[in-house]
């Protein structure tokens, strides 16, 4: 079993800057990947970003250029930096961990965007 605990959302003005965290715990050797996923009310789970084992990076086209993922292999922790934040951003991330077909995901935090 893998166990992620994410933090790092709160409110912040359209362009400002929020840094989301994601600890892993529990059987977290050989994941394939993690990544961050979110969702607004009313719509489906999207993808956000992933990183995988190998450090490749794959974003949203939304997200691409003002997002970005990172990895603390030693701190077992994945980080969402967001900039230039818009209203459209607004949602509850999620932290996902894979390992072949198994997934793994985290309680998610909320993100609100708003003037």
């Amino acid at each position: 079993q893998v166990q992620l605990v994410e933090s790092g959302g709160g409110s912040v003005l359209p362009g400002g800057s929020l840094r989301l965290s994601c600890a892993a715990s529990g059987s977290i050797f050989n994941l394939d990947g993690m990544g961050w996923y979110r969702q607004a009310p009313g719509k489906q789970r999207e993808l956000v970003g992933i990183i995988t084992s190998g450090g490749s990076t794959n974003y949203a086209s939304s997200v691409s250029g003002r997002f970005t993922i990172s990895r603390d292999n030693a701190k077992n922790t994945v980080v969402l930096q967001m900039n230039n934040l818009k209203p459209e951003d607004t949602g509850l991330y999620f932290c996902k961990a894979w390992r072949l077909v198994r997934a793994y995901w985290g309680q998610g935090t909320q993100v609100t965007v708003s003037s």
